[in-house]
């Protein structure tokens, strides 16, 4: 049936703050369906509180209402606006909690609202898991052995009953919040009660822990007519126990037989049409026995677009999000276009000629004293995704793609080599394990030791193997013996010409020119759904070796917008907001966009953002490999956060040209010592510092600057490894951690002001004049990280004198800088004297939060003037007259019960949120002020 043109106007719920478990992944899936939905010609409304999100930006919807994601703001919104339908299932857990609670208060009814694309009953059946175990069971589908417990007696009788391990899952949560796997009597107790305190339904479900069987998902597709297609499958490397969103996971999938594969997918079709009738995405999980057998049994079913619909859309290039909208609104599977062939019909299931590996990312390092072990509750905070002809080239792509100081699954002299560690980290499965199977081959340890201990599919673990042997080979030659055969191999395999370097103890620039000398060459292949049984319009390429090259380069003026990466805590989803920014600015100036990214859960990895999208990991050899294809006008590094800064020096040297504010200045602001002779011949106020490559060196420092000392590293991403200390023994300790942890850094020492209180403006630079956006106070004083800071946009009690003592310094520090774009400057302010702790030339944090706070479209702006395309004079700045907009820092402490929570210079919060008040006497300004005093009083 075509759609219901009885639907003229749509609220599309948001997903509120990044928190662990629920990422931008939502901001994909809500920017795809508001797009989707404005092709029909309906007008969308969208709610949100997130303000770093794309989602949330003027180009996205129609009306945007950056608000609490509350009742009383849908009420507000319904109020405002004539709106047909609800579609809540773009925003993950957070839309469909608040969906149900207006359901429930009978707001929908009151406004003539329809609920469309999630079937209500369905999302009852499913998040209540007794309902769900009991229509499994009607329905013939097998499942673990479980039960329900309303009550920590109820568990108790569970436990004896069933016997240990255990499954505890939590009903109604987010990422696994209050799941665990428990091994004996000793932890169950205290775990039963938290997943009971974490359920808002008080409820859990135990189950019989099914250990060592393998994981699996598929992604689904449902029209009205009940046509089902299968959009991926996807395969966990590490078996059941750790969380999917902590899972390396592969597609399609590798090891299952296709007699089980089939019998997987009638299942799947089965579950999703005996939950309800529902048009749209679904979700089901699924556990295989790890022997001939292949025994299945279901895991959950999730009836929306989930966590893995964004990874399963870039993966195959099937749009799920923007093709699930449309069904809501009554199309049909038959009746829509394939999105990257333009020729075929929608009702399809996707075919991979390739590999695609996901590996998590965390951030273990921000929570220190966090129980590291990975297990059914999530624990990361990004991802990235590995584009390959093979599982091992996707795999090595992956690894190269994590920014963790590696170049890929090892080849890089970091292995572990205490065997006991080894074997520890291969039963308890933390981050790194992988990189310690590798460890263990390496070893000698052979296949059915870390086979019994894992539980891993021997299938991935002969391909590391292999790896281990090829690298035995390499190591028998010299790079000028190399046989090219040899080298293809491995480069085929996904090694980086540095992990080969280090095998052949040689350079990395002459691996590059042997390869050049043998016209080894990477070339770049189409995602195309359709393993090229059609042709394919869209524009979205993977990197391999092989001899045909599917990318066409065209004659016109290009640019390259180098993405931000994995998420992680101090670089997350406010920098895809700025490269998406940049890429749709270069494309207004007449530019082909050329986007580089490996980040599966962002905007900018959609295939319909830039002129072209390579999926390639934000590593120097893949970077340098598309600019020579390309051949670009130049880089734009100054919108990708810390990721792409990084690779400023080697783009100079290489002769790159960096669109906008050039090496030598963003290396000067980084240069301590630099930089602060630059603000002392300006006579600009900083704090004392000093500078040291040894602990023995700090202390002498100390003896002129005074504690309390605020000591960090140089080249560092929110705050990392920051810390305040008030004696030498603390000093002494601190340094030499640091320098164990990142040999060979320069150690910075500033004289920490007590009792300052912190600012930051945010500013453009055209080298002729500079544009002050906003200046921000923060309500938490000096030692506490600007990102986990409350802070007021515009400052409220900060005196005119200070204020034009920030204006000033800005201007002055913007032009000293020679910035061409963005400028960020953060300030201490003691006593009515303004001192500079750092300034940073390039997008910041706080850069989305100001332009949706002000409505403005600020990193375009500055886009096209570091582009030279204009001049600061060609805009109109509309300051905001009214209120204050207050930024909002969310945590995900629930993650790691046992932590340290208290804040200090080390950013720790995974998202922000946005509030507006009318002025200062509003109740929630004046409860997170008295925070401060309380602060400032001890």
């Amino acid at each position: 049936m075509p759609k219901d043109t009885s639907i003229k106007h749509i609220l599309i719920i948001g997903s509120g703050p990044i928190v662990i478990g629920q990422a931008c992944e939502f901001d994909y899936a809500g920017s795809q369906a508001s797009k989707s939905l404005r092709e029909e010609g309906i007008v969308v409304t969208l709610i949100n509180s997130n303000p770093a999100t794309i989602m949330t930006d003027p180009v996205t919807a129609d009306n945007v209402y950056l608000k609490p994601l509350e009742p009383k703001s849908i009420i507000e919104i319904l109020e405002a606006h004539d709106i047909d339908c609800v579609l809540p299932s773009m925003g993950g857990q957070t839309a469909l909690n608040l969906a149900m609670k207006c359901k429930e208060m009978g707001i929908w009814a009151k406004y003539n609202v329809r609920m469309i694309g999630v079937d209500v009953e369905a999302i009852e059946v499913t998040e209540d898991r007794e309902k769900f175990r009991k229509l499994m069971g009607k329905i013939g589908i097998p499942m673990a052995p479980q039960a329900t417990a309303k009550s920590f007696l109820e568990g108790k009788e569970v436990a004896q009953e069933f016997g240990f391990p255990l499954c505890i899952r939590s009903s109604f949560t987010l990422g696994g919040a209050g799941a665990a796997v428990v091994y004996e009597q000793a932890e169950f107790d205290k775990l039963l009660n938290r997943g009971l305190h974490l359920s808002p339904i008080k409820e859990v479900m135990i189950d019989k822990a099914l250990l060592g069987w393998k994981e699996f998902e598929l992604e689904l597709l449902r029209d009205k007519n009940d046509n089902v297609i299968i959009i991926c499958s996807i395969e966990n490397f590490d078996p059941m126990g750790i969380h999917t969103g902590d899972s390396i996971t592969v597609a399609p999938a590798m090891t299952l037989s296709d007699k089980t594969y089939q019998r997987m997918r009638d299942m799947a079709i089965h579950m999703m049409r005996s939950i309800g009738n529902f048009a749209g995405g679904c979700n089901v999980q699924f556990a295989v026995s790890d022997d001939e057998n292949e025994d299945i049994i279901a895991i959950e079913i999730n009836p929306r677009v989930s966590r893995s619909s964004a990874l399963a859309s870039k993966a195959t290039g099937y749009p799920i999000a923007k093709i699930a909208a449309k069904l809501a609104i009554g199309y049909n599977l038959d009746e829509l276009q394939n999105q990257i062939t333009k020729t075929t019909s929608a009702y399809f299931e996707p075919t991979l000629d390739y590999v695609i590996v996901k590996i998590p990312r965390w951030n273990f390092d921000k929570f220190k004293g966090s129980d590291r072990r990975l297990g059914l509750q999530m624990k990361s905070v990004g991802e990235v995704m590995g584009i390959g002809r093979t599982f091992q080239e996707a795999l090595q792509k992956a690894c190269q793609s994590l920014e963790i100081k590696r170049n890929g699954l090892g080849a890089d002299g970091k292995e572990l080599k205490n065997q006991d560690q080894i074997l520890d980290s291969l039963k308890n499965a933390s981050w790194n394990r992988l990189f310690h199977i590798y460890d263990a081959y390496k070893m000698g340890i052979p296949t059915k030791t870390i086979q019994k201990i894992t539980r891993i599919d021997p299938w991935f673990l002969e391909q590391i193997h292999e790896l281990i042997e090829l690298e035995n080979q390499i190591q028998t030659f010299k790079l000028e013996d190399l046989p090219k055969a040899l080298l293809y191999e491995a480069k085929q395999k996904g090694y980086a010409d540095r992990q080969i370097a280090h095998l052949l103890n040689c350079w990395e620039s002459e691996v590059f020119k042997k390869r050049q000398d043998f016209n080894i060459q990477r070339v770049y292949k189409l995602v195309d759904t359709c393993a090229a049984e059609f042709p394919a319009q869209t524009p979205y390429y993977y990197s391999t070796f092989e001899e045909r090259n599917e990318s066409v380069v065209t004659d016109k003026k290009k640019i390259v917008v180098l993405g931000s990466g994995p998420n992680r805590i101090g670089q997350g989803i406010e920098f895809d907001y700025c490269c998406v920014h940049g890429v749709l600015a270069a494309k207004e100036c007449g530019y082909e966009t050329i986007m580089i990214n490996c980040n599966p859960e962002t905007v900018s990895t959609d295939f319909d953002v830039a002129d072209k999208l390579y999926f390639e990991p934000v590593f120097w050899e893949h970077i340098y490999d598309i600019i020579l294809h390309e051949k670009p006008e130049g880089v734009i590094v100054q919108l990708g956060g810390q990721t792409a800064l990084k690779l400023a020096e080697k783009l100079e040297r290489y002769g790159i040209k960096i669109i906008g504010t050039d090496f030598k200045s963003l290396d000067l602001a980084e240069d301590r010592g630099r930089f602060s002779e630059l603000l002392k011949e300006n006579n600009i106020p900083y704090p004392k510092f000093g500078v040291a490559e040894d602990a023995e060196t700090a202390l002498k420092v100390c003896k002129d600057l005074g504690f309390p000392l605020l000591v960090r590293p140089s080249y560092v991403l929110g705050g990392q490894n920051m810390k305040i200390v008030i004696n030498e023994q603390e000093l002494e300790s601190h340094v030499v951690n640091l320098l164990k942890d990142i040999p060979g850094n320069r150690i910075l020492l500033d004289h920490f002001l007590e009792g300052a209180i912190e600012a930051e403006a945010d500013a453009i630079c055209d080298g002729e004049d500079v544009q002050i956006l906003g200046i921000m106070e923060h309500i938490e004083p000096a030692g506490i990280h600007s990102g986990d800071s409350y802070a007021l946009l515009p400052s409220f009690d900060l005196s005119d004198n200070v204020l034009e003592q920030i204006d000033r310094y800005t201007r002055v520090i913007a032009m000293k800088l020679n910035t061409i774009g963005l400028i960020n400057i953060q300030f201490a302010v003691k006593d009515e004297v303004v001192y500079i702790i750092e300034a940073n030339p390039r997008a910041s944090r706080t850069v989305p939060f100001i332009a949706k706070a002000y409505r403005e479209p600020y990193v375009n702006y500055a886009t096209k003037v570091m582009m030279r395309e204009k001049k600061l004079k060609d805009f109109k700045f509309n300051p905001y007259k009214k209120g204050y907009a207050i930024k909002i820092p969310v945590f995900s402490f629930d993650k790691f019960p046992d932590v340290n929570k208290e804040l200090g210079p080390e950013m720790k919060s995974t998202g922000e949120a946005i509030r507006f008040i009318d002025d200062l006497n509003d109740d929630f300004f004046r409860e997170i002020y008295s925070e401060r005093n309380l602060y400032l009083s001890r």
